[in-house]
């Protein structure tokens, strides 16, 4: 099963603005993903620029139209993400449970975790 652990963008993501330690947040956070790939889950791992270098594609019909960032709620944006592979939902959550807080400890945020889908979710679908 791959999981997807989101983290969420801030108002000071989104400006491009790292935080004052972001020394020490890297280095915890390497210390964290160095730990999924000695435990053989970690698939990928990387932080996203601001949505102001970025872009959506918005369908409509059969016409598709360019919006350029930046995209107003933040909350709502991703920040960078891990993506791990591990045997089930339990194994994952204790991996996201050590996950560490991206913006420094006692600081508040938020992280997402979400399910890939697998080739065999969709096994007899539209047949």
């Amino acid at each position: 099963m791959r999981y997807m652990i989101i983290v969420k963008a801030t108002p000071q993501s989104e400006a491009g603005v790292f935080p004052p330690n972001m020394a020490e947040l890297m280095a915890v956070m390497g210390t964290f993903h160095e730990e999924l790939a000695r435990a053989g889950v970690l698939l990928d791992a990387s932080g996203l620029a601001p949505s102001s270098q970025g872009w959506r594609i918005r369908y409509d019909g059969k016409e598709r139209k360019v919006l350029d960032g930046p995209f107003a709620e933040s909350k709502e944006l991703i920040a960078g993400y891990t993506l791990i592979q591990v045997r089930s939902r339990d194994e994952a959550l204790e991996w996201t449970r050590r996950f560490p807080n991206p913006v420094g400890e006692g600081l508040a945020a938020e992280i997402e975790v979400r399910r890939l889908y697998e080739e065999e979710d969709f096994a007899g679908v539209g047949r």
